[in-house]
């Protein structure tokens, strides 16, 4: 099964959406395995979007994932990063549709209440940046039988 990071953006705090957007993840059958909040510093944002830096979009990207407290979990499922996406939605509120968590609480164009991995290897390298070694469980929940079919040789 795939990790993935979400990271519950200040604007989604500042909204309380926090329990509805993880109530979501956790209705669709996703485990949340690594979840805490925290003010992300100056540092730790410039490394989550190096990708970015030179872009216009960047410098107010970093001010505004610093400019408040974020909730970041890390979610495991079945094909965990593309599920997420999905859920998610289109970048930009105004363009994703109903349904979705940015389709039903996103307006803004800058402003997009969640961040979701957007490749199994983008997860690995950012669930490293939030959560230490030991912090994530890895426990089998106890309700993996009836998420998944879990009679033959891989989960269907």
């Amino acid at each position: 099964m795939q990790k993935t990071l979400v990271i519950l953006k200040p604007d989604c705090v500042a909204r309380r959406l926090v329990g509805r957007a993880l109530q979501r993840f956790e209705e669709k059958g996703l485990q949340v395995v690594g979840l805490k909040m925290m003010q992300v510093g100056k540092p730790l944002a410039a490394r989550m979007y190096a990708e970015h830096k030179g872009k216009e979009f960047y410098a107010p990207l970093v001010r505004f994932m610093t400019g408040g407290p974020v909730v970041v979990m890390a979610l495991r499922g079945k094909n965990a990063v593309a599920v997420v996406r999905k859920m998610l939605g289109a970048t930009f509120g105004p363009d994703a549709e109903p349904g979705t968590i940015r389709g039903d609480f996103g307006m803004s164009k800058r402003y997009n209440l969640v961040h979701g991995s957007d490749s199994v290897a983008s997860a690995r390298r950012e669930l490293k940046l939030f959560f230490k070694p030991g912090e994530l469980v890895g426990r089998h929940p106890p309700d993996l039988d009836v998420v998944y079919d879990t009679t033959g040789p891989e989960l269907v």
